[in-house]
């Protein structure tokens, strides 16, 4: 058993899912491998989620040091995110589950598709 912050798992693959599970960590950490974005920026490349809750995955992704939060002192104030460098050990296996979910899908078609290449 790994004990790390308070929690147990029995190997460190479950200590990275933990870090990149929730409904939008992945898509954040996507789309911060390829950009810099202001948090208005991330709202409108996801609008399926509220403020409240990108707002909690964000900082849920910079206390766990895979996002940089970078506050200029400006009015108004500006805010930009970005991946960290520890972040960016992620990107490799970010595009293998987006492969992997791609092959998937040409491999195991819905049952909509499959009735229609019937038809």
């Amino acid at each position: 058993m790994i004990n790390f912050r308070d929690n147990r798992y029995r190997c460190a693959s479950e200590i990275t899912l933990d870090l990149i599970s929730g409904k939008w960590k992945i898509l954040i950490l996507s789309y911060l491998s390829e950009n810099t974005f202001r948090f208005n920026e991330l709202q409108k490349l996801m609008p399926g989620a509220t403020q409240k809750m990108l707002t909690a995955q964000l900082r849920d992704l910079e206390q766990d040091g895979l996002i940089v939060r970078k506050v200029y002192a400006v009015a108004p104030p500006k805010v930009e995110y970005y991946l960290s460098e520890f972040g960016s050990r992620l990107v490799p296996m970010l595009k293998m589950l987006c492969d992997f979910g791609a092959d998937y899908m040409e491999s195991f078609p819905t049952a909509t598709k499959n009735d229609d290449q019937r038809a």
